[in-house]
């Protein structure tokens, strides 16, 4: 009963969902670097896959090279914990009308320990982790922008 009174309530009020399961049609240019690589592919598993170039919109995106700042340090002076930041910049266009630009910022922590091995893979872990949150980020404006674009042209068929 609960479950029709929300939609009940969610019907009279105007909610339309923004994004309903459907791809955005949205090609996203090579990004430099190998945190380019991933970032692109997180942004194209976003969008349902990947588009060519001839899509309805274009994303370009220019990723700074991560940075590393020290959070925790021992008695000793040896770092225990550290940050890692990316920062993303992003212009939305559609032909050659720019819709949007951006910049996004991500960041985790991750623990720095004396093992090389270990430290690597703490490393890693927390750029990719970074990196999910930048595309999940800039995936959210682009399907807010374009949908906000779409309700102001008329659809041409």
């Amino acid at each position: 009963m609960k479950k029709y009174l929300l939609i009940l309530l969610l019907a009279g009020c105007g909610f339309h969902p923004m994004f309903v399961g459907d791809d955005a049609d949205v090609y996203v240019p090579p990004i430099r670097g190998i945190n380019g690589i991933e970032l692109r592919n997180a942004l194209n598993a976003k969008f349902g896959g990947q588009h060519d170039s001839n899509a309805q919109y274009t994303l370009t995106v220019n990723l700074a090279a991560p940075v590393t700042q020290y959070k925790a340090l021992e008695p000793t002076g040896d770092a225990s914990w550290r940050e890692v930041q990316l920062t993303a910049s992003y212009t939305l266009t559609r032909g050659a009308e720019t819709i949007a630009t951006g910049q996004e910022r991500a960041s985790e922590s991750y623990a720095f320990v004396r093992y090389l091995v270990a430290a690597n893979a703490s490393y890693n872990n927390a750029v990719q982790n970074t990196i999910k949150q930048l595309s999940d980020k800039i995936s959210t404006r682009v399907f807010a922008e374009t949908y906000k674009y779409a309700q102001k042209t008329p659809v041409q068929q």
